[in-house]
């Protein structure tokens, strides 16, 4: 096994563990090493130390400053595919919240409205809560749950 330090096109900084260097570099070209701060796929190599050992007292060094990035910093080495459903879910989610008005805790209220055609059909997101959303669904209103993203959870 051997660490890289890694970079992505954004300048985010991290490091991941590879079985060697062609393992690297063929998931890197399958798209399948993924910025763990901003998903993107162009990740290259950043410059390393190598790590020598020898009968030297070791060296202590300053640890490198870490990029301002949001609260998913801290995100342990997940599985390719853990990577790929993260960035998935969480486009999903930003599409849902671009397009989508947010009717906040009235989410319930609104949507049957538009279900009887009481005011222009649109796409709403909000709160609702299980006994809310049951309903909805027993009464034949389309709904569906938008699952929180890992990180919002720490």
């Amino acid at each position: 096994m051997i660490k890289f330090a890694l970079r992505c096109v954004h300048g985010h900084e991290f490091e991941s563990w590879f079985q060697s260097g062609e393992a690297f570099e063929m998931q890197s070209k399958a798209g399948r090493v993924l910025c763990p701060f901003c998903q993107a796929p162009d990740v290259t190599k950043a410059i390393m130390a190598p790590a020598v050992t020898g009968k030297r007292a070791p060296v202590e060094t300053k640890p490198r400053a870490q990029p301002q990035t949001p609260s998913n910093s801290n995100v342990a080495l997940l599985d390719p595919r853990d990577l790929e459903a993260r960035a998935l879910l969480g486009a999903f989610r930003r599409h849902i919240f671009k397009e989508a008005e947010d009717v906040g805790t009235r989410f319930a209220e609104e949507a049957r409205k538009i279900h009887e055609g009481l005011v222009e059909e649109r796409p709403i997101h909000g709160q609702a809560n299980v006994e809310e959303a049951r309903a909805l669904i027993e009464e034949g209103i389309d709904i569906m749950p938008i699952p929180p993203l890992p990180d919002e959870f720490n």
